[in-house]
C-alpha cells in the first residue's frame, strides 16, 4: 500500500458497516460506502448516514453506492471492510476483487470464521481476520442506531498467515478511529474466541423473541448460553486453536474452557449491550432476513462431529433456528421451555 492516505471500502454498509464508516469519514478518510439495500443506498445519497449515539445525534454526508454501481469504478481500494453477513462473504469479496489494489488489503469485521473465504477469494497475502464487538441496529434506510460509541467499541486484528503479516498496523491505525485495536498474532483463535461467545447469545435470545438482557434474565437461560459457549470453546480447541484473551479479559481462565465460556458471555453483557440490546439474528428475523445460525452454532456442531464429539446443545439450537426460518415456529418469550428441553451431558 502506497504512503498516502488509503482509498477504503465498507462492503456492507448496515448498521455496523455504516457506523464504522462514519466515524472514518469524521476523521477525514477517504470512505465508499458499498451496499445491497436499495432504499438504504439512496437514503445515504440524499442525507447522508445518520447516527444516533447515546450522547448526541449525527448526520455525516457520505458517498454512497449500490452492488451494481461496482462495475463503474475506476480507482482500486486500499483497503476493504467486508461487513457482510458471514454466508454473503465469498461472493462479495469475489465482486469487490476486480476493484482492489494488488497490495491491498481485506478485513473481515464479521462474525464466524470468514477468514478462509476472504483468503480464497483474494489470496492470503491480501487477508486480515479481524473480531468485531459492536451493539448496533438499522430499521429505517440511513439511520443507525449505535448503541456502543467508539469509546466502547473493541477489535483485534490479525494476518491471515506470514504473507501478511507486519501489515495489521495499517488496518490498527485506521480502525482506532471507531474503537479500540488490539493487534492479535492468532487472529483465528480470537476469532474461535468471538464464536464462544456468539453461540450462547445470539440465537438463544432470538429464540425467545426478546433483548439479550431479558433473555439473560429468564430462568435457566443464562445457563444454557453458557453451555452453548462451552461446547463452541471445546470446538475452538479440537480446530487446533487456542483460548486467548479477547475483549480486554486479560485476567480470564483461559486454561478453563468451560469457565472462558462463561466469562466471555459476562463480558459481553456487562461491556457490549444496553438492557434494550437485541442481537443480530433477532434483528435479521424481525426483518424477515435469513440468519448467521449455521455459521455459528452450526459451525460448532460440524468441528465437533469432525473430532468424533457430540454438541448437543448447539445442535439443538440449530434445529429451533431452522424451524423459525422454515415458518413452522413462531419466536416467542413462550419457546423458553422448548429451548432448555435437551439433555446436558454431565
Amino acid at each position: 500500500m502506497v504512503d498516502t492516505q488509503p482509498r477504503i471500502a465498507i462492503l456492507g454498509s448496515g448498521a455496523q458497516g455504516a457506523g464504522i464508516g462514519e466515524d472514518l469519514v469524521r476523521a477525514g478518510l477517504d470512505v465508499t460506502f458499498i451496499e445491497q439495500w436499495p432504499a438504504h443506498v439512496e437514503a445515504m445519497k440524499a442525507r447522508g448516514i445518520e447516527v444516533r449515539l447515546p450522547a448526541e445525534t449525527r448526520v455525516t454526508p457520505v458517498t454512497a453506492m449500490h452492488l451494481c454501481e461496482v462495475a463503474t469504478l475506476r480507482q482500486p481500494f486500499d483497503m476493504v471492510f467486508v461487513v457482510v453477513k458471514a454466508y454473503d462473504t465469498r461472493w462479495a469479496c469475489e465482486l469487490i476483487k476486480p476493484y482492489l489494489a494488488d497490495d491491498g488489503l481485506v478485513v473481515g469485521l464479521q462474525n464466524g470464521m470468514t477468514q478462509d473465504d476472504i483468503a480464497a477469494a483474494v489470496g492470503p497475502h491480501r487477508t486480515m481476520g479481524a473480531v468485531i464487538e459492536i451493539a448496533s441496529n438499522m430499521y429505517e434506510p440511513g439511520i443507525v442506531n449505535r448503541q456502543t460509541p467508539a469509546s466502547g467499541s473493541w477489535f483485534a486484528v490479525g494476518a491471515y498467515d506470514d504473507s501478511a503479516r507486519g501489515r495489521e498496523g495499517e488496518v490498527q491505525r485506521v480502525l482506532s478511529h471507531t474503537g479500540t485495536v488490539a493487534v492479535s498474532d492468532d487472529i483465528r483463535s480470537s476469532k474461535w474466541m468471538k464464536l464462544v461467545a456468539n453461540a450462547g447469545e445470539l440465537v438463544p435470545s432470538a429464540i425467545l423473541d426478546v433483548a439479550l438482557a431479558d433473555a439473560v434474565a429468564m430462568p435457566g437461560v443464562h445457563d444454557f448460553m453458557v453451555e452453548c459457549g462451552k461446547e463452541a470453546a471445546r470446538a475452538a480447541v479440537a480446530d487446533g486453536c487456542a483460548l486467548v484473551p479477547i475483549f480486554g479479559l486479560l485476567d480470564a481462565k483461559v486454561d478453563d474452557p468451560d469457565q472462558y465460556a462463561a466469562d466471555l458471555l459476562g463480558k459481553v453483557l456487562e461491556s457490549y449491550s444496553l438492557p434494550d440490546t437485541k442481537t443480530t439474528v433477532l434483528q435479521d428475523w424481525i426483518k424477515g432476513r435469513h440468519s448467521e445460525y449455521a455459521e455459528v452454532n452450526g459451525l460448532v456442531v460440524d468441528v465437533l462431529r469432525r473430532a468424533g464429539a457430540a454438541a448437543p446443545v448447539n445442535a439443538h439450537v440449530v434445529r429451533l433456528a431452522q424451524e423459525i426460518e422454515a415458518g413452522r415456529l413462531e419466536r416467542s418469550p413462550r419457546n423458553r421451555e422448548m429451548l432448555l428441553d435437551v439433555a446436558v451431558p454431565a
